[in-house]
């Protein structure tokens, strides 16, 4: 699930495959940011473009790819079927957790989140190089459905039977603020998680029985139904990797509420 920099600098590099996803909402220069420095080998990948599909009013912002799109994005990025991928970023992992979640619900097995980022990486004394990396081509085959995803219609069921995660920031959750979708507010029942209490100071995730105990204690139960969404699925996939790492599984929610506030037939509730 998760690789440290000192365990990446120290392992073998056969068949490894290094990901650079840094992107953050309103936020376009992960591609300078990249070519300015990054880890060495590591392929840039395009957020909007390669780990998303055409934005919608009824998909939401950021919606899965077609799985032969993220196969042919896949293969540019150098992935066979027996490669070691690591995604990371700068943030903690927030961005590289969506291009994490991908390729296991593509099918990947071998994939994992550096845990820090650039940032661990750095402190860790690993080096880093300028400019693009083109990789050879690989032949990795890609079938979706490795990890549970929820409709629209299942997240607005699920209060009822389990718990729906909101990883956006509270004030978001609570409708004291809406960046960029259409609406304030959250999907009524959904609980308050924002994807940075998953994080410790020093931008690694927390350690599982933390957060363990986090997800416990906002009615998350062992083997009980779990599901995650935030802006437009992007962040969610980072609460699933938490989830993950405390050993619960979890469904993302792609649309995520850029779905759910275009359509004006669903409540929104506001405060907490």
């Amino acid at each position: 699930m998760l690789v440290s920099a000192a365990d990446l600098l120290a392992g073998s590099h056969a068949g490894l495959v290094l990901l650079d996803v840094r992107w953050a909402l309103g936020d376009d220069h992960g591609r300078e940011r990249y070519l300015a420095g990054h880890l060495p080998g590591a392929v840039f990948v395009d957020l909007e473009t390669e780990l998303a599909g055409p934005p919608s009013s009824t998909q939401g912002r950021h919606p899965l790819p077609p799985v032969q799109r993220l196969q042919e994005s896949a293969r540019r990025w150098g992935i066979t079927r027996d490669s070691r991928v690591v995604a990371y970023d700068a943030t903690g992992g927030l961005a590289a957790a969506r291009a994490w979640w991908l390729l296991a619900w593509g099918g990947l097995t071998d994939v994992r989140l550096l845990d820090g980022g650039l940032d661990a990486w750095r402190r860790a004394g690993g080096p880093v190089e300028t400019g693009d990396v083109v990789p050879t081509a690989g032949d990795v085959t890609l079938a979706g459905g490795g990890l549970p995803v929820l409709s629209i219609d299942e997240a607005a069921a699920l209060p009822s039977s389990g718990v729906l995660l909101d990883a956006r920031a509270g004030e978001r959750y609570r409708g004291e603020s809406e960046p960029v979708d259409p609406r304030a507010g959250h999907v009524p029942g959904a609980v308050s998680a924002p994807t940075s209490d998953n994080l410790a100071p020093d931008g690694t995730f927390r350690s599982p029985d933390e957060l363990r105990q986090r997800f416990a204690g906002l009615g998350v139960q062992p083997g009980g139904a779990v599901g995650v969404y935030c802006g437009s699925g992007v962040t969610a996939a980072h609460e699933v990797a938490a989830l993950a790492t405390a050993g619960i599984e979890a469904a993302l929610w792609p649309g995520s509420w850029s779905q759910w506030s275009a359509d004006p037939g669903r409540p929104a509730a506001r405060g907490e």
